[in-house]
């Protein structure tokens, strides 16, 4: 039998013992080295995209400092100048968003692409989760509006994955945001977790109500304050959802869910080819993000034309 099958089989004997004082400790830091991100090392940065760019540390909660990427929009920007904040997902970093970086640079945005805390290149911090991915982001776009060259009006948010869920929470804390951006967002993070549980044959009616309550307390949030299906709805800024027909990281069917729950208005759903973390699928359609965002009033490039060649 694998290990992961006799675990499991041996969770409704051994989970009643591993909740008692005495052991609930080896119980969850099992469950804290089992869900922490990964750390990836950066391999490549602006320049290889042929962008000019900065490096910069911003100031975040608990006194971190957040690596980011500042590349200014084109010359030809009036200032100042609309800018893009860019969230990777869990277990990512920066780095493999930037090939997203020269379309969306040539719409006339200054781009920033942030690592957040315990990821890539920022400082490490006692856990990771999607409200401090939020937090980080707001910190970016508060960093962002207080320069000079930047138009605080004018700040829109893209995120992939847990960052996606990230963006839309941050929306719902700052109320100036001028459009969100959405690449593979769950529906509810306790739909995530039960899957993760599934793929871990853990079983979900043993141990799933402990893990919820267990990571709920230590995030500090209830999941369903901040599951994007219950954040979206409160946004006032304009909303793309975009998502992969061939994800299996999170079905396609929860973006039809979100997008039900955001009812008619203001949120747009784009579904295309590729699966959850395929930037490639998601470049073939950039278009799509820059012609959405200048819609917004955002790409104010004179020169900026789509991939598809529509001039803007």
């Amino acid at each position: 039998m694998p290990r992961s099958r006799l675990v499991s089989a041996l969770l409704p004997t051994v989970l009643p013992w591993m909740t008692t004082p005495p052991l609930r400790p080896l119980l969850h830091w099992g469950l804290r080295r089992s869900l922490r991100a990964p750390r990836l090392a950066h391999t490549r940065n602006p320049a290889d995209f042929g962008l000019a760019f900065s490096s910069v540390r911003i100031p975040s909660a608990n006194g971190k400092r957040l690596h980011a990427w500042l590349i200014p929009a084109p010359a030809s920007v009036p200032q100042p100048a609309p800018a893009l904040v860019i969230v990777h997902g869990w277990g990512s970093n920066s780095d493999l968003m930037l090939p997203l970086a020269p379309a969306l640079h040539a719409a006339g945005l200054t781009l920033l692409f942030i690592d957040t805390r315990c990821h890539g290149a920022s400082d490490d911090d006692t856990f990771a989760s999607l409200p401090r991915f939020a937090e980080d982001t707001v910190h970016a776009v508060d960093w962002l509006a207080a320069r000079p060259d930047i138009d605080p009006g004018r700040i829109a948010l893209l995120g992939h994955s847990v960052g996606a869920g990230a963006v839309l929470l941050a929306a719902s804390w700052r109320a100036q945001i001028a459009a969100v951006v959405s690449l593979a967002a769950f529906a509810h993070p306790a739909d995530m977790m039960r899957r993760w549980m599934a793929e871990q044959d853990l079983p979900d009616a043993v141990i799933g109500p402990h893990i919820l309550g267990y990571v709920q307390r230590t995030i500090g949030y209830r999941f369903d304050a901040i599951a994007p299906i219950n954040t979206l709805p409160q946004l006032r800024c304009p909303v793309l959802l975009m998502h992969g027909e061939h994800d299996t990281v999170v079905p396609v069917a929860d973006a039809h869910r979100l997008l039900a729950a955001a009812g008619a208005g203001k949120v747009q759903l784009h579904i295309g080819p590729g699966g959850h973390d395929s930037m490639e699928a998601f470049l073939a359609v950039i278009d799509r993000v820059s012609d959405f965002l200048a819609a917004q009033g955002m790409a104010c490039n004179a020169g900026y034309a789509s991939i598809s060649g529509r001039p803007q």
